[in-house]
């Protein structure tokens, strides 16, 4: 059965690793699997074509894909625009009408590069952890949102931190699903002790825990304690669930435990369709667009490899085929391939955008006969 997929691969670096991963994706066609690849624009080169971050156009093809892989948006040259074209408006319009409500996170530390991580190596080696966080609600989308003119020179500046049971509900339960298939163990993070909103997200995990998940391991912890605990003993997390704000600030933490941002992938997922099962989903590196290197082969483009290796596990139901792609990352990685991010204190001559794409591709091709 063919695969829907949409690459948008966006501004800066973003062209560049995304070359990358369609190297991986013929790879799998070659190889008996079946992707029907469809590209648009989106972002700052979406404003340059058509004047908005994203257009109409472009979101029908996304929302009848069955996934998008997204490169990267932004960059200086487009700073003067009207903030509601702004490239990253296109990003927020994908998550807003596909209703991506999961943000899905992980922090896996390769052996190959554990003495990159700003903790020492047992603190890191081994490490493989993934933040859940609540996208769509919280005090980034909370109503009233706004700057009040108080007079006589003084100004309020007001966010509104607002979540509802089914939000909290929903984002618990996938967490705990994809526990399931890790170790077992959630741990939720909020901040019950000064914010009402923590109390009842404390609340309604504990609920759902106890009438759908018994079987997890599940236990609480302040927000701004999970942060210390992140980087005092990281290993001891295995799914972090979060809202919107703590998910945001928690997940960049455990980012840098990794040792570079050009590792890291990320996926959004929305809600079960009510008859296929299936999740829009929107999968895309960590990292920006980079533009002070952008068009010099220096990008890292495991990341956004590692983003498609997620919506084959994810999207696909090719589990297999995202742990033999991940494998390939670790093999190249244990070659002592890098590419500029991931040249240490000895130096070295760091691997192009292109070779370090290449070699991801050989060890595929290798592991295959």
């Amino acid at each position: 059965m063919a695969h829907d997929l949409l690459i948008l691969a966006g501004d800066g670096i973003g062209p560049e690793v995304m070359g990358e991963v369609k190297k991986v994706v013929g790879w799998f066609n070659a190889n008996g699997m079946d992707f029907a690849v469809e590209e648009d624009l989106v972002g700052g080169c979406a404003y340059d074509a058509h004047g908005q971050a994203v257009s109409d156009a472009t979101m029908d093809k996304a929302l009848k894909a069955d996934a998008v892989l997204l490169g990267a948006v932004g960059g200086p040259k487009w700073d003067k625009v009207p903030y509601e074209v702004r490239p990253e408006a296109g990003l927020l319009r994908l998550r807003k009408d596909l209703e991506l409500f999961a943000n899905l996170r992980p922090a896996k530390c390769f052996d190959a590069l554990a003495d990159f991580s700003s903790l020492k190596r047992e603190l890191v080696e081994g490490l493989d952890i993934l933040i859940v966080r609540e996208l769509t609600g919280g005090v980034y989308f909370g109503e009233p949102k706004e700057i009040r003119d108080l007079g006589n020179g003084q100004k309020r500046a007001i966010d509104t931190q607002v979540y509802d049971t089914y939000e909290i509900d929903r984002i618990a339960s996938v967490a705990f699903e994809l526990a399931r298939v890790r170790d077992n163990r959630v741990c939720s993070m909020e901040k019950r002790n000064v914010m009402r909103s923590g109390v009842l997200w404390h609340d309604v995990v504990e609920e759902v825990h106890k009438a759908r998940y018994s079987d997890v391991q599940l236990n609480h912890m302040l927000a701004d304690a999970g942060g210390m605990q992140l980087v005092r003993r990281p290993k001891q997390f295995d799914v972090i669930v979060t809202d919107n704000l703590f998910g945001d600030m928690l997940s960049d933490v455990a980012a840098m435990l990794t040792g570079s941002l050009g590792m890291l992938p990320s996926a959004s997922l929305g809600a079960p369709d009510a008859a296929t099962g299936r999740r829009k989903a929107l999968y895309e590196p960590v990292h920006g667009s980079a533009p002070d290197i952008a068009g010099k082969g220096l990008a890292n483009p495991i990341a956004c490899i590692l983003s498609f290796a997620m919506a084959l596990r994810y999207s696909f139901e090719a589990g297999e085929a995202a742990d033999r792609l991940e494998r390939a990352v670790e093999q190249v990685l244990a070659q002592g391939v890098r590419t500029a991010d991931l040249i240490g204190p000895e130096g070295g001559a760091p691997a192009s955008t292109v070779q370090m794409g290449d070699a991801i591709v050989a060890a595929l091709e290798g592991n295959a006969r």
